[in-house]
């Protein structure tokens, strides 16, 4: 009969953290940046609302969701027959998601496909399991949440431009520190000019989530020292000075990939 080596008395495998898992995924995918289509945040101009699929998670305070949606989106690094896919074991799903934490291996595995599911429906990935295995298949659709088939955001066109989110945001563990306002208006700040505005009054019309939201989460940006504050004013001539003091914001130049970059540039 063979005999089998027994264990060596006190080693055990090593933990990987959630951290970790999206380390590994991100240096996988081999670029500096994850880009990510405007639509995703806002329609663009001229369009009957300018509501983007952003809004859901936002006014649903789905953290989860929209961290891994993002995490996803910087998977997907390239095109295979199948369109733009990537697979794992639901327990690598589960770290990439935090869903492991404090929790069964079976409770984590559920969390995560439910987590895809969410995502699923809000049209802006298809996931797939086959019956009895823990191989989930997740392929990426356009960020608008239409459904369309996903293509790698360049064109001329106002729904090809985009962001790109720098991988140095998941490497500084912002992401585990930052809440849903503080990552919606990371998204749209980096959105939008730099040193724009973003009156919180205009948020409902703009994003379609509340006042309260953008100017909680341009606090939190400025607290995590993701982006920078300046005064400027404008001229208001029906007021007693003239004037109005307004706050403009940009992201951190580290944020901030150089411009004429491609989407998702290798390192």
């Amino acid at each position: 009969m063979k005999q089998t080596k027994p264990k060596t008395p006190g080693v055990q495998p090593p933990v990987v953290t959630g951290h970790e898992t999206r380390l590994g995924m991100l240096d996988r995918a081999g670029r500096k940046a994850v880009p990510l289509r405007k639509t995703f945040v806002q329609a663009p101009r001229g369009t009957e609302s300018r509501h983007g699929p952003l809004k859901e998670f936002v006014n649903n305070g789905d953290l989860r969701g929209l961290r891994a949606y993002l995490m996803v989106v910087g998977a997907c690094s390239k095109a295979t027959e199948d369109g733009w896919t990537t697979g794992h074991d639901s327990m690598v799903w589960a770290r990439l998601f935090d869903t492991d934490l404090d929790v069964t291996p079976q409770s984590a595995r559920t969390a995560a496909w439910r987590t895809l599911l969410r995502l699923e429906a809000r049209g802006l990935l298809v996931c797939d399991r086959k019956r009895g295995s823990t191989w989930i298949t997740v392929t990426l659709l356009r960020e608008d949440g239409k459904g369309g088939a996903y293509t790698r955001p360049v064109g001329p066109n106002p729904e090809d431009r985009w962001v790109n989110l720098p991988t140095a945001f998941w490497k500084r563990r912002f992401d585990g520190r930052i809440d849903v306002p503080g990552l919606a208006m990371l998204l749209a700040v980096a959105a939008d000019k730099q040193w724009a505005r973003f009156p919180s009054d205009y948020s409902p019309d703009w994003y379609g989530w509340s006042p309260d939201t953008t100017e909680r989460g341009l606090r939190k940006l400025i607290e995590l020292g993701l982006a920078d504050r300046r005064e400027a004013y404008i001229k208001t001539p029906l007021s007693p000075t003239g004037s109005t003091l307004v706050y403009e914001y940009n992201l951190k130049k580290w944020m901030r990939p150089p411009r004429g970059q491609k989407p998702g540039s290798p390192a």
